[in-house]
């Protein structure tokens, strides 16, 4: 099974980024939001927020980015390309069906 989290980036306005609006709209409307079970915020102005706290952990510097965790092989995937990720998952769930 793969659990995703999608990991998103607050400015220190209170606002999404303008690349975290572009991603989050591509979701729903390529219906791979499905495939989210999580949504983590990488909060500016809080270096203790989950969002942050998952960058530093996987090495990502930049937002929106996407972690599949795969629980059957216990392997950890990173995307912070959004169509990479869509690709993958596409692939995965055609590969079940």
């Amino acid at each position: 099974m793969k659990v995703v989290t999608f990991v998103k980036k607050k400015l220190e306005t209170g606002e999404w980024c303008a690349k975290c609006n572009d991603v989050s709209a591509r979701l729903e409307k390529d219906g791979t939001s499905k495939f989210i079970q999580h949504t983590a915020v990488a909060d500016i102005s809080d270096p203790e927020s989950e969002g942050i706290q998952l960058a530093l952990k996987h090495n990502v510097n930049h937002a929106p980015f996407f972690i599949v965790n795969n629980t059957e092989t216990n392997s950890v995937e990173i995307f912070d390309v959004y169509f990479k990720f869509k690709r993958y998952m596409e692939r995965s769930n055609q590969a079940i069906a």
